[in-house]
């Protein structure tokens, strides 16, 4: 266990000393592995991983929905959901802004990542907000938070690679994910509500309007069947997820070739904006894989169980103290990294805590719940400072507006974050409701 720690401390030096994460966790785990086995045993550890990962077929699916997204992105039909979404909203205090929640939503039921989604977003909705004398700190705040839900609302890359690490249905945890999504457009609304009530100067008073044009009606239509081809066909038993990313992959070329007028050029560079994302996920999930197998051979999981069982207090309790640890994990470390590091520490500890005989009385449940949970913190840490990645996105894209401002402008989204945290902690069955 010593040595496991150890390896730990070293791999958050060689994070904070800006090695990328991934060869930071393949060094740590190989020399681990090493130390506790023989070289040999390591190497051939690294290369049937390495092998492994880049032929595997589930984790395909990765790949296919960023292909997917990145087409989407391109084809404009992001203009429309927020042109609907506004055309909703419009008579509420901050309308463009809830509006701006609701069509990341939207954009995040076909996406996949929260990345993409906030950077999509920014370049349709900000410079409306700020057309009509929006502050840009509810504008950006607005932006970053609505980002976040690309990683819970399905299909979602994270949720697909909690699958695959903790063997959960992935089918399932699509599922899981719906309500808990809904739920967070539904809270981020009454943020920007909240908001403006308290500080009328955040939005202007009055109506913008904003018509509807039939491209905007087919755009969200497309959007609309295209998440009800994947989620019918994956849950009516037609294809598998990675089936269902195929087609919706194909699906987006044709949508992004008859919306946006898709052409070679810009096929090849929705071709490298596929490749680099999944590479980098490709590569994270190889060291993952190697630096967790270290601290299973090491023993680290079974100890931290021992010392749990030890303290003699209610699984919610533990719960409750993971969540702290990923709250402040999530300020410090990039959101896949945090997943892929800890999930294989944790994961076994959760499965062997006692829930009682309610809807947490299976595995599979506590699996799938505890899933939902540690993905929301992970939004949570996409907007919490001081990394924050979907802020330091925006200020890629808006260089204009400073740091300070976004994250005041997050605070709101922040506050209903951690809320809605607590209710799927304190309330299983919104995650596990059309699951179980």
């Amino acid at each position: 266990m010593s040595v496991s720690l150890l390896g730990i401390l070293i791999l958050f030096v060689l994070v904070f000393l800006r090695v990328p994460v991934a060869f930071a966790m393949i060094g740590v785990g190989t020399v681990g592995f090493a130390l506790l086995r023989s070289w040999k045993a390591s190497f051939t550890l690294l290369g049937n991983t390495t092998f492994d990962t880049a032929l595997s077929f589930t984790l395909s699916v990765i790949p296919l929905f960023i292909l997917m997204g990145n087409l989407l992105t391109v084809s404009g039909v992001s203009h429309s959901l927020f042109a609907a979404s506004h055309r909703l909203l419009r008579r509420l205090p901050g309308g463009l802004a809830m509006a701006t929640v609701v069509a990341c939503g939207g954009f995040s039921a076909v996406c996949g990542s929260s990345l993409a989604t906030a950077a999509t977003m920014s370049k349709v909705a900000m410079p409306s907000m700020r057309k009509v004398g929006y502050a840009d700190s509810l504008a950006t705040g607005a932006i970053a938070a609505g980002g976040t839900l690309g990683i819970l609302i399905p299909p979602s890359v994270i949720l697909i690679i909690y699958g695959i690490i903790t063997e959960t249905d992935i089918a399932k945890l699509f599922l899981a994910g719906l309500l808990p999504g809904l739920l967070g457009v539904i809270m981020y609304i009454g943020a920007v509500y909240v908001a403006v009530k308290v500080k009328p100067s955040l939005a202007p008073d009055g109506l913008q309007d904003h018509p509807l044009t039939k491209k905007d009606i087919w755009g969200v239509t497309t959007v609309v069947g295209l998440f009800a081809i994947i989620m019918i066909g994956i849950y009516g038993g037609f294809f598998t997820p990675s089936e269902a990313a195929a087609i919706g992959a194909l699906l987006s070329l044709v949508i992004a070739r008859v919306m946006g007028g898709l052409t070679l050029k810009g096929l090849m560079q929705v071709g490298l904006e596929t490749v680099r994302p999944a590479a980098m996920i490709f590569a994270i999930v190889i060291g993952a894989e190697v630096f967790s197998n270290f601290i299973s051979f090491a023993g680290l999981p079974d100890a931290i169980l021992a010392f749990v069982q030890t303290l003699d207090v209610s699984a919610f309790v533990v719960i409750f103290a993971l969540v702290l640890i990923y709250i402040v994990l999530g300020a410090v470390l990039e959101s896949l990294s945090m997943i892929l590091l800890t999930v294989p520490i944790f994961f076994p500890m959760i499965l062997a805590l006692d829930f009682g005989t309610g809807l947490l009385g299976s595995p599979e449940a506590v699996a799938i719940w505890f899933g939902i949970v540690v993905v929301v913190v992970t939004e949570i840490s996409l907007i919490s400072p001081p990394i924050g990645l979907n802020v330091f996105v925006l200020r890629t894209i808006l260089p204009d507006v400073s740091l300070k401002t976004m994250f005041a402008g997050i605070f709101p989204f922040w506050v209903a974050d951690i809320l809605r945290l607590f209710v799927l902690i304190a309330f299983p069955a919104i995650s596990l409701a059309l699951v179980l």
